[in-house]
């Protein structure tokens, strides 16, 4: 076992390399597998886990379920043995029922973890490769760049312009400057080991390679680990309303059970059968499966998300997301494909276009429809240089990797016969987004000439260049020069081409950092355009639908923006009156630009603080805001948004960190589907709300007026219990996991404020109660009297209740539309439970096995025509009372 340094920071390179028996082109696949099963993964220790037998012994950790228990021992101790053995078995399937329920959704939210870890590049046989960072292992090299948060303790290999936000780690809240030269003594304080970066700081600007010293436990944050151990997930604020309902309806129906079992022993019911009676009573009454379907909506439902290619980090962004009002989303990667090919190239007053699409390499340089020869057009040769030097994306093993923007870059120069080989980079000035540009310094290796390239918007560059070239000359850059050259980046913009200004300057030798950006040579433009995605103008169209406002926010010309939110339609027409930039933007007060905010909804030009200020305006309006981000700046727009989502493919780690949710394919369709998803959740738990309320509530109705009428006890213990879990497992949870309804993204969005218990769902289930209790009670008198039985007049009942249970479960599908006006059999999972339960209704009272147990009697096939036609019946006038009910509660 290669033995970890326990100074990396006072030891040379080639120490390190020596001891860790690696070297600069990192280690070979087979040796880190080998080195992750002898350290470990890279992760810190967790929690211990629940183990599945506390799990399934959790289930009975319920004040009533144990009541129950000690009633059906007591039973067994007086002799009724069969009762208490049913009750202890339909007690024992409840369980195992609510045990499958959590242990699924644990999985669930497992596996979602999984998805949501985060990644480092690392670079193995020579070769950049992107993997999990619990994988990253002692040896390896790690690559870092800005907006990376640092998977591992490393000492530096390189550092160009590296700087490291350590607060996580020493509370230093000032950026600190690293330096891969130095060699530190031994006993150099933390916060002052510059030649280091350690596990879960953030990159915060420049670039650098670090060779890994420590993982998991071993890294300095790792050392102080404990001190997160033991902090249990918070849990979500509807799960946190829902805990309060069931307490208070916990109490309500122990009172209910508790005056009614003594009416029963007034009436000569003897102590105990009354108060088994009340306990289960208290038992089918209680939602207590409430918070297992809540934890498996939304686990099942982020599951479906997450097939969807929309990662959810925080349970409490799924609720979160069916208020959504504005979706605030950026336009490249998102909006568009991620695949820009650079069309047009302005240089010297002549237009050049260029064939091939996407990242092919082969391609011509044309003028005016003819080929040319980039070399006798110093202008264009210089544009083009620019954009193939001054670029971090790269061609590796027939693959280009880097920003889109980049590579597109790259592969113009690439097709005009340009080879990057024929430079050296000896300097940079990476790019800012308050900047808007990036530089390099190179040298020409054939002629040891130093050149300094500069690439970035317009308006930037034109600030630090004082020439432009044309053809072979340099002249002056004046007013009337800087105007042709912003008319022809509008002109361009006006194709919805995304144009970059390109500048260089040739120098003596390397110039320091201050030194590079100013007095440049203007050369030219190159105008590319991504295409919009396909399905993204339908997902648009969706959200208007939806109640949903698009605003498009870009780093892009206006013009550029405005065409493609024409194209996209964000936004109706390509008027200057629909989108506002930067310079405009920060002439506004807040007043001034919240009122602009009611009808702009393109951003152009704007930076990650711009983003930021939006948030905060929006979220002062009422605005339920989404927004999306990938930048290591974007981070603070992120965390201020009421929904965080961070792009999975383009995002930094740090944006990764600040977000909800991740998309895994940062496409804003998937956006779009997430609200659906994140509605569609909501909905099945008022959907599980109205049917297991509204059922169990009649129950108790139907016990009680019969007490009333002086009838006999319409249900047995073992009734209510059979009827509890046949009703309360299977068919709501299928509810839980309900299709969205057809009208789901045509409704306006849920007000944030808004509980579970809304006006209508409380008039629903109270006239869905009522409405069953009318239909049943008269069946256990008409069933009385037709046979002069209890038994039989209760068997009746018990079915009928199982029947009606079956009717009340296709109509709470939907607590908007009539049955009619969807698919009520579109829910296979619904469809299996309801022959689960009139399957197992049929053979406990027709199989006299069972009779004896469960107390119940065979029944004529009249009785069985009756019943279903009497639930079949039920749902006309349930629907009439949703309608009316929906009429005085919108």
């Amino acid at each position: 076992m290669t033995k970890l340094p326990p100074n990396p920071h006072s030891l040379t390179l080639e120490e390190l390399f020596k001891l860790l028996e690696t070297s600069i082109t990192g280690l070979s696949v087979a040796e880190a597998k080998k080195r992750l099963d002898t350290y470990g993964p890279n992760e810190l220790e967790e929690a211990p886990k629940k183990s599945p037998l506390k799990l399934f012994l959790a289930q009975f950790a319920n004040v009533l379920i144990f009541i129950l228990l000690i009633a059906a021992s007591i039973s067994f101790l007086v002799g009724d043995e069969i009762e208490a053995v049913v009750i202890l078995l339909i007690v024992l399937a409840c369980g195992v029922l609510g045990f499958i329920q959590e242990w699924k959704a644990d999985k669930a939210l497992a596996a979602l973890k999984e998805m949501a870890a985060p990644e480092a590049i690392v670079i193995r046989e020579g070769k950049h490769l992107k993997i999990p960072a619990r994988e990253v292992v002692p040896g390896d090299i790690l690559v870092l760049a800005a907006g990376d948060k640092v998977a591992a303790d490393v000492r530096l290999v390189e550092s160009i312009n590296l700087k490291i936000d350590e607060a996580p780690l020493t509370g230093e809240s000032v950026p600190v400057s690293k330096d891969a030269s130095l060699v530190l003594p031994p006993e150099t304080p933390l916060p002052d080991r510059r030649n280091m970066a350690f596990a879960g700081t953030t990159v915060i600007n420049g670039r650098g390679l670090g060779l890994v010293v420590a993982t998991g436990k071993a890294t300095e944050f790792g050392k102080i680990a404990h001190m997160l151990k033991g902090v249990e997930e918070e849990k979500t604020p509807l799960e946190k309303r829902l805990a309060v309902i069931g307490r208070w309806l916990g109490v309500l129906s122990l009172i209910v059970a508790a005056v009614a079992a003594a009416f029963g022993i007034m009436r000569g019911h003897s102590w105990l059968e009354m108060f088994l009676w009340g306990v289960s009573l208290a038992v089918a009454a209680v939602p207590e499966s409430l918070p297992a379907v809540v934890t498996a909506a939304l686990a099942i439902g982020v599951s479906r998300m997450a097939k969807r290619r929309a990662i959810v980090k925080r349970l409490p962004a799924v609720e979160t997301l069916g208020s959504t009002t504005v979706i605030c989303t950026d336009k490249t990667g998102t909006l568009t494909k991620n695949e820009m090919t650079v069309k047009k190239i302005w240089a010297g007053d002549k237009l050049f276009e260029i064939t091939g699409t996407g990242y092919e390499t082969k391609g011509q340089i044309l003028y005016k429809g003819k080929p040319v020869d980039i070399f006798h057009h110093p202008d264009l040769y210089h544009t083009l240089l620019v954009g193939l030097l001054c670029n971090d994306a790269r061609l590796e093993d027939g693959k280009f990797i880097g920003d889109p923007t980049e590579i597109a870059l790259l592969v113009a120069g690439l097709k005009a016969g340009l080879n990057p080989e024929a430079f050296e980079r000896v300097a940079e000035v990476p790019f800012d987004s308050d900047r808007k540009r990036m530089s390099v310094v190179v040298r020409e290796k054939a002629n040891g000439r130093y050149l300094i390239l500069t690439k970035g918007s317009l308006e930037s560059l034109l600030d630090i260049s004082s020439h432009y070239q044309k053809d072979d000359k340099i002249f002056p850059l004046n007013a009337q020069e800087k105007q042709k050259i912003a008319q022809m980046t509008d002109a361009m913009a006006d194709e919805a081409l995304r144009v970059m200004a390109f500048a260089f300057r040739e120098v003596e030798s390397v110039p320091s950092e201050n030194e590079i950006e100013r007095d440049l040579i203007f050369c030219g433009l190159q105008g590319m355009i991504d295409p919009p995605r396909p399905e993204v103008r339908e997902a648009v169209k969706k959200c208007h639908e939806a109640g949903i406002r698009v605003i498009m926010i870009t780093g892009d010309h206006a013009k550029t923006a405005l065409a493609i939110g024409y194209d996209l339609g964000i936004v109706p027409e390509k008027s200057p009156a629909f989108a506002l930039t930067a310079r405009e933007l920060e002439n506004l007060s807040d007043h001034e630009l919240k009122e602009k905010l009611k009808k702009v909804s393109v951003f152009a030009r704007v930076s990650p603080a711009h983003k930021l200020r939006l948030v905060k305006l929006l979220k002062e309006d009422g605005h339920i805001v989404a927004m999306t981000g990938d930048g290591v700046n974007d981070a603070p727009a992120l965390k201020a948004a009421d929904i965080g989502i961070a792009m999975g493919i383009t995002g930094t780690q740090v944006a990764k960190e600040a977000s909800d949710i991740i998309l895994a394919d940062d496409n804003f369709a998937t956006i779009v589907a997430a609200v659906e998803e994140g509605r569609t959740i909501f909905d099945n738990i008022k959907k599980y709300m109205l049917f297991l309320l509204s059922f169990n509530l009649s129950e108790i109705l139907v016990l009680i007026a019969g007490f009333l009428k002086g009838l006999a006890l319409p249900l047995t213990a073992i009734h209510i219990l059979w009827i509890n879990l046949v009703t309360n497992g299977p068919p709501a949870l299928a509810l839980g996991v309900d299709p969205p309804a057809p009208d789901l993204m045509k409704r306006p969005p849920r007000p944030p404020q808004e509980g579970v218990f809304t006006r209508r769902l409380v008039a629903l289930i109270g006239a869905f109660s009522v409405l069953i209790a009318f239909f049943l009670l008269p069946v256990f008198v008409y069933g009385f009297s037709a046979s002069q039985s209890v038994i039989f007049s209760q068997t009746v009942l018990f079915t009928g209740f199982v029947f009606m249970a079956v009717a009340v479960a296709y109509v709470s599908r939907s607590e908007y539309l009539n049955i009619w006006r969807y698919n009520p059999l579109a829910n296979k999972w619904l469809n299996l439970s309801v022959l689960f339960m009139v399957a197992s209704q049929i053979m406990i009272v027709q199989c006299p096995f069972f009779n004896k147990y469960l107390h119940t009697v065979p029944i004529s096939e009249k009785w069985w025509f009756i019943l279903a036609a009497l639930a079949l019946f039920y749902i006309f006038p349930a629907e009439i009372l949703k309608s009316l009910i929906s009429r005085f509660f919108r």
